[in-house]
């Protein structure tokens, strides 16, 4: 995602040591391996430990030095105290889900495909999404569809899960009671030709995985501890793709320019391309923020 936009805001030389905080299916793990070449080294995180196999094989075809580690980002510093490695030259942090989460439909991510109500990133851990909302009030699930994914009818949906919810065990009965309470039973992608609408449920699902994962929190947690693993003019870049994380970072990066921590932050978020929203529907909401350490 925004991977030529990446590129172009981190720089990647030979012998730089490079953090990739979201590995996923190391889309750009792998070219930044192959730029910091056999000199550099390479660290990849990733909360979710199927995502690791497929990662390790691509990198390990690219031959260079390289640790893939199955952590939550938070506890970067941890990570790399254990490695030896006191501060970094780039620091990547892809906030965005991976096509492999999305499209198995028993990890419970995606409201176009029947499966499991989970939608934990780790799945030895935690509660599920199921789980959650058996205990949720419905001022604190109204608060997170807000906060966290800009839902217009919160109070709504969140009163109808609330009633529901001992039913609610999978997707797709989620997805139903969500098109209920907003009377989009009958809804179509393209209700008319060049006009698409964004699912019923879509909003649901995003604040859902949010809060089973304790997303903000965690990215709240690097963005405050991100100055100091960092090397003087060394770089980093946080792609976001809703307003809750893009307002995180945004803030974490103003606060640290004031504090002189960072020479320069972004003036404005990055895009995707109008190529790329084209090839890629998810593109449509990334945000490219970065910064570089005073």
């Amino acid at each position: 995602m925004l991977l030529e936009q990446v590129l172009d805001v981190l720089q990647p030389q030979p012998g730089q040591v490079v953090v990739d905080c979201t590995v996923g299916g190391a889309g750009h793990s792998a070219v930044l391996l192959e730029r910091v070449g056999p000199t550099g080294l390479l660290i990849g995180l990733d909360f979710d430990a199927d995502n690791l196999p497929r990662a390790r094989e691509r990198l390990t075809a690219i031959g260079h030095p390289f640790h893939l580690i199955h952590a939550n980002f938070a506890g970067l510093p941890t990570v790399l105290g254990q490695l030896g490695v006191a501060q970094v030259d780039l620091l990547l942090a892809d906030l965005g889900m991976s096509s492999m989460q999305v499209d198995d439909p028993e990890r419970g991510f995606s409201y176009k495909r029947d499966g499991a109500l989970d939608m934990r990133m780790d799945r030895a851990r935690g509660r599920t999404a199921a789980q959650l909302l058996q205990t949720i009030s419905d001022h604190d699930l109204a608060k997170a569809l807000r906060d966290f994914a800009d839902e217009p009818a919160a109070d709504v949906i969140a009163a109808a899960i609330v009633k529901h919810r001992e039913s609610l065990l999978r997707t797709s009965d989620l997805v139903r009671v969500v098109e209920q309470a907003t009377g989009q039973s009958d809804w179509r992608l393209h209700p008319t030709p060049g006009r698409w609408n964004l699912h019923p449920a879509a909003r649901t699902f995003q604040a859902l995985r949010i809060l089973v994962n304790r997303e903000i929190g965690n990215l709240e947690n690097l963005m405050r501890v991100a100055p100091q693993l960092l090397g003087p003019g060394a770089k980093l870049a946080v792609l976001s793709f809703h307003s809750g994380e893009d307002r995180v970072v945004k803030s974490a990066l103003r606060t640290g320019q004031a504090a002189n921590l960072y020479r320069e932050i972004a003036a404005e978020p990055g895009r995707a391309s109008f190529q790329e929203r084209l090839d890629n529907p998810r593109a449509r909401s990334a945000k490219l923020r970065w910064a570089i350490r005073a």
